[in-house]
């Protein structure tokens, strides 16, 4: 599976940005998607992941309920990653994975940088 993540960038505290994630090699739909996020000096940690198939099922870190939301489009093999009201800890590398089984995520993303300026 090759997955491109994409959409990072610079934002003022308060806005918002959309990541997407396009999967390859692979077929799409059998694959949970989820996105994590390390910030300078700390460990990679989870931010949102939604189930595969129809995705039906979505979950989020504490720290971005209310403010992020994860989708996927399966017609074009992209999951998305949409964060509003945007905080400076928001700041780190995000990365997207896919799992073929459950939320065992096998497959990693390059990253893209999200710097939220306060």
């Amino acid at each position: 599976v090759q997955l491109q993540a994409s959409g990072g960038g610079l934002v003022q505290a308060g806005g918002s940005l959309r990541l997407s994630c396009v999967a390859s090699g692979t077929i799409f739909t059998a694959n949970s998607m989820g996105w994590y996020r390390q910030a300078p000096g700390k460990e990679r940690e989870f931010v949102a992941r939604v189930s595969d198939g129809g995705g039906r099922r979505k979950d989020y870190a504490d720290s971005v309920k209310g403010r992020f939301s994860i989708s996927r489009d399966n017609s074009q093999n992209t999951v998305y990653l949409q964060m509003n009201s945007l905080k400076p800890e928001d700041t780190a590398v995000y990365y997207c994975a896919a799992a073929r089984s459950g939320f065992r995520w096998d497959s990693w993303g390059q990253g893209t940088q999200v710097t939220v300026s306060s």
